[in-house]
C-alpha cells in the first residue's frame, strides 16, 4: 500500500502548490483509489510534477459536500475522459444534495459545483457496507464523543432557506486494508473510530481540530485517549488540523502521530 499528497494547506517540496484542500491517491495491491479532489485543479497540476498516473484510478472517493474536498473533481472528469479505467465516484446524495456555508468572517459558501457524472459512475451510499470489493464506506457517523468544536461555524441551508447547524449526515470514512480516511473528520475522530468495525492500523486525514477552539487541556485529553484506546495506531493529519494543535497532541503522541504535506509519500506493508 502506497498514498501520496497531491493537495493539501502545506507542502514538503517548494515545486508544488498548496491551498485550502484536500487530495491524496491511495495505491494498493487491489485498488487506486483519489481520497477527495481538493478545491480545485491544484492536485492534477502536482501529480504531474510528482509523476503519478491519474489515468488508471479506479475510484473516487468524496468524504463531503464541502468544496474544499470536492471542488476539483470537475478538473478530473474533464481531464479523463480518456481514462484507461471504468472509475467510480463514491459520495453521499446528502453531500450532492446539501448547500453548505461557513461563518467563519463573512457569512460564504462552501457548497461544491456538482458536475455531471454518468449514472453508471456515480455510487451513492448513505450507509456503512462494502461499496466494492475490499473497499468500505462508513456512514451516519453515531456522536457519542465530543465533536469539534470548529464546527459551530459550518451550517446548511433548509427548504425554507434558513441557516441551521451542519449535522454532518453528509460526511463519509472510507477503510481499505486497514487504513481509515476520515477526510476532515467533522464527525469527530473518535466518533469515526468507533464507527469502524474493522481493525484500523494506520489513519490518515483532516482532524478538524483549529487552532484556538478546544482548550490545550482538551486536545491532551484527546490525544491521551487515541493512544490508550488505540496504540497499535498510526495517526498522519494535516490539512484542517491547526499547527498548534498539532504540536499539543504530539507532545502526548510522540512517534504516534506524524503530519503529511504535498508531496508526503507513505509506503506501508
Amino acid at each position: 500500500m502506497q498514498w501520496t499528497v497531491l493537495s493539501d494547506n502545506r507542502s514538503c517540496n517548494p515545486a508544488l502548490e498548496t491551498e485550502h484542500g484536500l487530495s491524496i491517491l491511495l495505491a494498493t495491491e487491489q485498488h487506486k483509489i483519489l481520497l477527495d479532489t481538493g478545491a480545485s485543479d491544484v492536485f492534477i497540476r502536482n501529480a504531474e510534477l510528482l509523476g503519478v498516473d491519474l489515468n488508471d484510478v479506479d475510484s473516487v472517493f468524496i468524504s463531503h459536500g464541502h468544496s474544499d474536498h470536492a471542488g476539483g473533481l470537475r478538473y478530473f472528469l474533464e481531464s479523463n475522459r480518456q481514462a484507461r479505467t471504468a472509475f467510480k465516484v463514491i459520495v453521499s446524495p446528502d453531500a450532492m444534495s446539501g448547500r453548505f456555508f461557513s461563518k467563519r468572517g463573512n457569512l460564504h459558501s462552501i457548497t461544491t459545483e456538482w458536475p455531471e457524472i454518468d449514472d453508471d459512475r456515480l455510487v451513492l451510499t448513505d450507509q456503512t457496507c462494502e461499496i466494492a470489493k475490499g473497499i468500505y464506506v462508513i456512514a451516519h457517523i453515531p456522536q457519542m464523543h465530543p465533536m469539534p468544536k470548529g464546527n459551530k461555524n459550518l451550517y446548511v441551508q433548509d427548504a425554507h432557506g434558513d441557516y441551521i447547524h451542519d449535522d454532518f449526515r453528509h460526511e463519509l470514512a472510507l477503510y481499505v486494508d486497514g487504513l481509515l480516511f476520515t477526510g476532515c473528520a467533522h464527525s469527530g475522530l473518535e466518533n469515526i473510530l468507533a464507527a469502524c468495525p474493522w481493525p484500523v492500523h494506520t489513519v490518515v486525514g483532516g482532524f478538524h481540530l483549529l487552532d484556538g477552539q478546544e482548550r490545550d487541556e482538551e486536545i491532551k485529553a484527546l490525544a491521551q485517549r487515541l493512544t490508550e484506546r488505540y496504540p497499535e495506531t498510526q495517526f498522519y493529519t494535516s490539512h484542517c488540523t491547526g499547527d498548534m494543535v498539532y504540536e499539543v497532541m504530539k507532545g502526548v503522541m510522540g512517534e504516534q502521530l506524524l503530519s503529511f504535506r504535498c508531496g508526503t509519500v507513505i509506503s506501508q506493508l
